[in-house]
Formats: C-alpha cells, sequence, structure tokens
C-alpha cells in the first residue's frame, strides 16, 4: 500500500502530473455538475430515527393493523387570545379549513357539530386559549406538509381577535424545513469565511489561503454530485447529516492542505526543484494523511452498526465524503502546491538553506520542557482532564426536540402555550393497545382502565377504540407530568416491565403495547445508550488496529489511543461546564456525546499520527528526547494553526438554529483545542519520553 501510495504521490508532483491531476479532477467535477443530480434535490428535514422492532414503532404499527385512520401526521391549531375565546370564533375558522380544500388535510373534528359542553373542553380553563387537532395524509413529504400549513395560517383574518400557533409533528417537520433552508447558506459562507480570515491572519500568503479552498470547493462540489446519486438510489440524505458533512469536508481538507505545504515548506529550504521537494515532502506525510483520513473513514462506517437512525444515516454520506477527500488529499492538493510552488508562500517565500528549526519558537520551548520534566507534565495534564471529565456526572438529558428550536418558531410557541394552559401531559397522550387472544367484555375493558389509571404518574386513562371482534382495544393514557420528562419516561418503562402482571391480575389473556411520543423517547433512550457503548467499543478497536498497522507497533497505538480517550472525557466535561456557564444551556440532547466521541476520536487522532509519524521519522537518527524534541518542534505550528482552524470551523455549528447541533458544533471545538495544545503538544510527548527506549545512542543536542 505504501509503494503504491508513494508511486501515485510521486507522479501527481511531476512535471507533467501535475497538470493532468489538476485537469482529471476539474473534468470530473464538470461530468458530475453536468450530468449527475444535486444532493440539495433529494435532502430531507427527518428520518425515522427508530429501527422497526422499536416496541414503540411495533405498537403503532398494530394500532393501525387494527383501526384505520391512526396513520396521519398529527398537527394541533393553537388560537390565542388576551380576552376570552369564543366558541364562534373556532367554528367559523374550523368551517373555513373545512371548505378550504387544503392539500393533505385528513382529519378534522367538526366543531360546529359539538354540543356546547364538548366544545368547550378543547379550551383552557380562563378560556384564552383553544386547540384543535388536525391530521395530515402520512405520504406527504415535508415541503408539501409545509405549503399545507402555510394555506392553513393564510386563512387568519387579519383583523381577528386571536392569534394562531401550529404545532405538533406535522409543523414541526415544517419548522425543520424552514430552519436548515435558512441555514445551508449561511453555513457555507461562514464555513469559507472563517477559514479564509484565519488562514489569511495565521500565515499572512494569499495563496496559502486561497489554494486550500480552492481544493476544498472542488472536493464539495464533486461530493454534492455523488451523493446526489445516492439520494436518487435511495439513500436518505438528512438536512443535519449534510450540515455536519459540510463542516467535515471543508476541516479535512484544510487539515491536510496545511500539514502538506508544511512538510512542503521544509523541503523547499533544501531542495531547488519544487518538483522534487514536493515528492519528498508527500513521501513523509502522504502515509500519515492516508492513514488519518482511513481512521476517519473507519469511524464513519462503524455507523452502520448502529441501530439509530440518525447515526446509520450518517455512515454512507460521511464515508463517501472521506473517501474522496482522501483521494483529493493526495492527488489534487498535492498538484495544486506544486502548480503554485515557491508562490504558494508569497511574500515569505522559502528559499534553500533557510533555518529548519527555530531554537526561540514556542513549540521549540514546549518539546524542550516536556523532555525535561515529562512527569510534571503527565500530572498536570492529567489533573486538568479528571476534573474536567468528573463535570459528566452533571449530564442531563432532554428528549423533547421542539425545546432546541428557537424561540420564535410558531411550533415552538404553540407548545409552550399548549404546556402552560393546559395539562402537561395532554401535549402528547400514550397510546395503549391491549391485543387479546378472545374477545374482551365491557367489564373487562373497564377494569383494565381502572387498572392503567392506578399506574404511577398516570393522571387519567379514557376508553378508546374497540375492535370489532372486541379483541383489540385501545386507550389514551395521560401522565401529570410532561411527557418528555425523564421522571413520565421512567414511569412508563416501569409500567411497560410490569404490563405482563396487569394482564395477569384481571385474568386476562393477551399483551399490553405502548405508543406515542413517551414511548418513542423511551425507546430513543435505551437504544441511544446501547449504541453509544457499541460504538465506542468498535471505534476503539478498529482504530487501534489501524494504529497498530501504521506503526508497526502495539505500544505507540496505546499512547495514542489511550490520550484520545482521555481527552473525550475532558472535552465532554468541559464542554457541558462551559455551555452551561456561557450560554444558560443546562441540559443536552443524548445524541451529543455520540457526535462528540465519533468526530473527536477521528479527527483528533490525525494529529497524534502525525507526531507520532514525524517522531518515528526523527527517532531514526536521533535519540528520543532529541527525536521528540524536533518532532514537536517541526510539527507543532502546523498542528496547532490546524487545530485553531478545525475548531473555529466546527464552532460555525454554532450559526445553526437546532440546539443539538450548537452545543455539538460548541463541544467539539473545545476536544480539538485540548487535543491540539495539550494533548498532542504536552502529554503524549511526555509519555514518550517516559516509556519509549532509545534505539541509537544518545547524540548531543548540537548536532540538530
Amino acid at each position: 500500500m505504501i509503494r503504491i501510495l508513494q508511486a501515485v504521490t510521486d507522479r501527481v508532483s511531476g512535471k507533467k502530473g501535475k497538470w493532468i491531476t489538476l485537469i482529471a479532477w476539474i473534468i470530473i467535477m464538470g461530468l458530475l455538475s453536468t450530468f449527475a443530480p444535486s444532493a440539495k434535490d433529494y435532502e430531507v428535514s427527518s428520518i425515522d430515527s427508530l429501527p422497526d422492532d422499536a416496541p414503540s414503532v411495533v405498537a403503532q404499527n398494530k394500532i393501525e393493523q387494527y383501526f384505520e385512520g391512526n396513520d396521519g401526521i398529527p398537527a394541533i391549531l393553537v388560537f390565542q387570545s388576551d380576552d376570552k375565546l369564543e366558541v364562534t370564533d373556532i367554528t367559523k375558522f374550523v368551517e373555513k379549513l373545512e371548505s378550504a380544500d387544503i392539500n393533505g388535510l385528513e382529519e378534522l373534528i367538526p366543531f360546529a357539530a359539538l354540543p356546547p359542553q364538548a366544545a368547550l373542553n378543547f379550551f383552557s380553563e380562563d378560556q384564552t386559549t383553544a386547540l384543535v387537532p388536525i391530521s395530515f395524509d402520512s405520504s406527504l413529504e415535508n415541503r408539501e406538509i409545509k405549503a399545507s400549513l402555510e394555506d392553513i395560517y393564510d386563512l387568519v383574518d387579519k383583523n381577528a381577535a386571536y392569534s394562531l400557533h401550529i404545532t405538533g409533528p406535522a409543523a414541526i417537520a415544517k419548522d425543520t424545513l424552514d430552519l436548515f433552508t435558512r441555514a445551508d447558506i449561511v453555513l457555507l459562507l461562514s464555513t469559507v469565511g472563517i477559514i479564509f480570515i484565519l488562514l489569511i491572519v495565521i500565515y499572512r500568503s494569499p495563496f496559502l489561503a486561497l489554494i486550500p479552498l480552492l481544493a476544498a470547493g472542488v472536493v464539495y462540489q464533486v461530493v454534492n454530485q455523488i451523493l446526489g446519486i445516492m439520494g436518487k438510489a435511495g439513500v436518505l440524505l438528512s438536512s443535519q447529516t449534510i450540515s455536519i458533512m459540510t463542516i467535515l469536508l471543508f476541516a479535512t481538507v484544510i487539515d491536510y492542505s496545511l500539514f502538506i505545504f508544511s512538510r512542503f515548506r521544509e523541503e523547499l529550504k533544501q531542495n531547488e526543484d519544487k518538483h522534487e521537494a514536493m515528492k519528498l515532502a508527500m513521501r513523509s506525510v502522504g502515509t500519515p494523511i492516508f492513514y488519518s483520513a482511513a481512521t476517519i473513514l473507519a469511524a464513519m462506517l462503524i455507523l452502520f452498526f448502529a441501530q439509530f437512525g440518525d447515526y446509520r444515516n450518517f455512515a454512507p454520506t460521511f464515508s463517501a465524503a472521506v473517501i474522496v477527500v482522501m483521494f483529493a488529499a493526495v492527488t489534487l492538493v498535492p498538484s495544486l502546491f506544486t502548480i503554485f510552488g515557491r508562490r504558494s508562500f508569497w511574500p515569505k517565500i522559502p528559499r534553500v538553506g533557510d533555518e529548519h528549526i527555530k531554537e526561540n519558537a514556542m513549540w521549540s520551548k514546549v518539546g524542550r520542557f516536556v523532555t525535561r520534566k515529562p512527569v510534571f507534565s503527565i500530572v498536570a495534564v492529567g489533573l486538568f482532564l479528571i476534573v474536567s471529565a468528573l463535570n459528566m456526572a452533571n449530564i442531563e438529558y432532554e428528549f423533547d426536540m421542539i425545546k432546541s428550536f428557537p424561540d420564535d418558531m410558531p411550533s415552538r410557541i404553540g407548545y409552550e402555550i399548549l404546556e402552560d394552559k393546559f395539562e402537561k401531559g395532554d401535549l402528547a397522550q400514550t397510546t395503549v393497545l391491549f391485543e387479546s387472544k378472545e374477545a374482551i367484555s365491557e367489564d373487562k375493558q373497564i377494569e383494565l382502565r381502572d387498572a392503567l389509571a392506578k399506574q404511577p404518574l398516570v393522571s387519567n386513562v379514557r376508553l378508546g377504540e374497540v375492535a370489532e371482534d372486541q379483541k383489540a382495544v385501545t386507550y389514551a393514557m395521560t401522565f401529570s407530568e410532561n411527557p418528555y420528562s425523564q421522571e413520565t419516561m421512567d414511569a412508563l418503562e416501569s409500567i411497560r416491565e410490569d404490563a405482563s402482571n396487569i394482564i395477569k391480575d384481571l385474568d386476562l389473556n393477551g399483551k399490553l403495547y405502548f405508543a406515542g411520543e413517551t414511548a418513542a423517547a423511551n425507546d430513543d433512550r435505551s437504544i441511544n445508550n446501547r449504541d453509544l457503548v457499541l460504538i465506542v467499543m468498535l471505534e476503539t478497536i478498529f482504530i487501534f488496529a489501524i494504529l497498530i498497522f501504521l506503526t508497526r507497533s502495539f505500544r505507540l497505538p496505546v499512547y495514542m489511543m489511550g490520550t484520545i480517550l482521555i481527552s473525550f472525557l475532558g472535552a465532554l466535561g468541559l464542554g457541558l461546564f462551559l455551555t452551561n456557564l456561557f450560554f444558560d444551556i443546562d441540559t443536552i440532547s443524548n445524541r451529543v456525546p455520540v457526535y462528540a466521541f465519533v468526530f473527536l476520536v477521528a479527527l483528533g487522532i490525525d494529529y497524534n499520527i502525525i507526531l507520532v509519524s514525524r517522531f518515528m521519522e526523527e527517532r531514526e537518527k536521533f535519540p528520543i528526547k532529541q527525536a521528540i524534541e524536533r518532532a514537536v518542534s517541526t510539527t507543532g505550528g502546523v498542528i496547532s494553526s490546524a487545530g485553531l482552524i478545525l475548531a473555529a470551523t466546527f464552532a460555525v455549528l454554532m450559526t445553526q438554529p437546532i440546539q443539538v447541533l450548537f452545543v455539538f458544533g460548541f463541544i467539539v471545538a473545545v476536544g480539538i483545542l485540548i487535543d491540539t495544545f495539550i494533548i498532542r503538544g504536552i502529554l503524549l510527548p511526555s509519555l514518550l519520553v517516559l516509556f519509549e527506549k532509545d534505539k541509537i545512542q544518545e547524540k548531543p543536542l548540537a548536532s540538530k
């Protein structure tokens, strides 16, 4: 593999090869842009997160099997007024809605036909708020739901004495689509802008800013069209996945570009010919870059083993992007730098004979410090990481997705109005299905209702539909607390576990099924916990194996993986503390730890690979301490600048309107800075000083 890789990089660095490589990439980009669809054509705002065998999904399928009309996409019309709402106001609006021929609208309560007392059940106690449940055809796409809901908003008279806010799953789908449609262009421009500014500030060279961005732009266009082909073939392309993929793509292309031009600059100080300089540079960094990309690819492929839909959706999208980045890093990027040659570094053009390592540079000083005081360095960094990691004990998860929306989104406004004006449990009732092997008498139906009503935190239970053969019956179960709270989820979990005893005590022969938001949140929690353990185990094993293959050592991968895992724990704990301190966010989505682990481990190991590869190279010529000094000194500048840019790039996710992306972007940015400056700069070199043995006799530092 290494020989093949070197043959490729030698060719793309040649006089003809650099132009052939660039032209080939332009042709590929042109053909894909002309004939392949864009990823945007197949992007969806949400996917099914739970697997088909999740208990809540099985329950919902059972309900739809017995009772037609239960598979629509629900929404709730929330009317609010400063004064008391009149039943006639709501009746007139519903009649207008019935005659409006709204696309996909299937179910609507006939308000005009309800007795006055029944109609009042849809009003809050102070009668300032009313709700009207509706349902849409389940086959509607999110864009069609968005159009239908906008048509409903248009029905409200400008002079109406009330305001309308629509909430529920259909409204959440509309608002999610609106959020990501608005945010896509902001994300892309912010990413390019922050990278360009940082490259200019750090390297003070326009070409060193433009060349990596040019490469990233080509790669982005190629990946976008490849994802379009995948979307046409049936792969679901989630808006959230595409947003994170964009950050990953730009971040990795820029990272690898920095590693290449840093080594290219070194070689230009020793070789007059730019082609020879790039050939030697890629022979040194080509393999580490290729293996770095391989570790990211392995991390993404492992997500195929997850049960959770969001994680599985990452796998094909991210894997496709990483594969293209991997090939671009060893072909397109070196060819571009070779074409520009020494002009890439203007105005600070490297010349043959220039100083190689500056003794007074910051990373030279750090290298000398860690080689002289490795124990102190390990203890200091270890204490910092342990204290940071301890904050993980304070993690509180939020399972109410709508709470991650901006405050001004209509679905969140409507939801919070209902939460304030109605009983908390009414926000999302749990549907209980009892499937019996024999007909259930009316008395037994009532006994089962009463038994369910006595369960923990249950406020009330109402009898729902009964099958014609009376072998299936549903109940609407309302909890006294918020349906998404941990307390309510725990209560439902205990009811699920005790379901067989409930049936047995009533002398019934059948099975209870639980569907609805609380049941789905329960499944979300248990499946996420399972996936977190699985992903951590598999990624650790796979990446560890790749590192063994790269280093031909067992000890070095132990240091590399060990420091990255400790860094992840510290970053997660510190990130949670800082998000609470600076942004007043005290609960997070349970997806954040998995997202953070995948990216911090996959990206953080890159810097360890670059450092250790340079250490192994220097170790062939110098003793341990001197090799470490040189490795830290030569890689410190490029890794620290790459880390700053990578952290800033992920911080761009904080511009996204969904809280899970905001928190994820912030925690990954914190983790990358820890990896860059503390793990790679201090902890890992200190461990190498303590535990690695010299291969050659000690040489004086003056021989450097």
